[in-house]
């Protein structure tokens, strides 16, 4: 989840080595944002080696919840997510190894969000790989979103199914059921088409009928401003046709950007970065359509790296839209 400030602060809980939080807070970092993760971490070398990790982004990590380690990860551990990258007509592979972290066992009242959102927040961010993690990452969740509200802190949350997390926990109906339950908080859902089907990933939307799905969803979620989602075609796992979408309810329906033919190097991140340019976008005023724009770029862009978090700037974005041009600058 997260959380923005006027200055530019934003929070972020998340679950396991990567997640929507971290990934997210270093992302919003490309465009000048100053970001804090809240999260739980086990207090040993591999959660001191993350919030090393987290510092030598640049994001704020004071707000971790430090658990006792008991020496082996019987009653805590740190959580890992391994990803294949794929090749050619071989898919990415994502490993979970998720169970019993500190983050999955964080509850109801752990953490004072009034506090957290007190000191002029701005925004707070979410999403369904946090609340797969447990019954009770899902409950806090709600309580984070909801103090959001109250604190008038915009609040957007992307779905992000990971079949994975549900599998013995009543799979995708329950994510449904999950994810429906915590975008009727947010005022911009991220990833909002695969709210238009039974689960993420369930239908495949022709273009042209992209537009219906998003109003069906607007339908569901009523109080939402922003439902934004990417487009991809997957040719080859190094080879991916890119683009998005989105709608609000005085815009209509806005198409991104289109990147045929974009060369991955590295897709796992893509997401995050998509969602933390459109934040920046409105953030900073921009139109509906200048917001997914930067959305659509800072994704791209992130596929052209190593790993889950943005090596991106600003101006990279911004050159990205001007011109494409990938020709070398010194």
């Amino acid at each position: 989840m997260n959380a923005f400030d006027l200055t530019g602060r934003l929070a972020v809980v998340t679950g396991a080595r990567r997640g929507i939080g971290r990934a997210m807070a270093r992302a919003l970092r490309c465009f000048g944002l100053r970001t804090a993760v809240v999260t739980a971490l086990a207090d040993n070398a591999v959660g001191r080696l993350v919030e090393d990790l987290i510092l030598q982004g640049g994001v704020d990590a004071s707000m971790i919840c430090w658990m006792p380690d008991d020496g082996i990860g019987r009653t805590a551990r740190n959580g890992l997510n391994f990803v294949e990258r794929g090749y050619g007509i071989r898919g990415a592979l994502g490993v979970s190894d998720r169970a019993h972290t500190a983050v999955s066992q964080l509850r109801k009242g752990d953490v004072d969000w009034d506090t957290v959102f007190s000191a002029g927040a701005r925004w707070f961010h979410t999403g369904g790989i946090f609340a797969g993690l447990s019954e009770t990452t899902v409950d806090v969740a709600d309580e984070a979103m909801a103090a959001a509200r109250r604190h008038g802190v915009a609040v957007s949350y992307a779905p992000n199914c990971r079949s994975s997390l549900w599998a013995d926990r009543g799979g995708p109906e329950r994510a449904r059921e999950v994810d429906l339950r915590l975008a009727r908080h947010a005022d911009v859902v991220v990833g909002a088409l695969g709210l238009a089907c039974g689960h993420p990933g369930a239908v495949r939307f022709a273009a042209d009928e992209v537009p219906d799905a998003l109003t069906a969803v607007a339908d569901l979620l009523p109080g939402a401003g922003v439902l934004a989602t990417t487009l991809r075609e997957v040719p080859s796992a190094g080879v991916n046709d890119w683009c998005s979408a989105a709608w609000s309810a005085g815009t209509g329906y806005v198409a991104g950007p289109r990147m045929p033919g974009l060369h991955v190097l590295d897709r796992i991140g893509s997401g995050d970065g998509f969602a933390a340019g459109l934040i920046h976008g409105l953030l900073a005023g921009h139109s509906l359509d200048r917001a997914l724009a930067y959305g659509t770029a800072h994704g791209a862009l992130v596929m052209t790296t190593p790993g889950d978090v943005s090596m991106a700037t600003l101006a990279e974005v911004e050159a990205l839209l001007a011109d494409g041009s990938a020709h070398v600058r010194r």
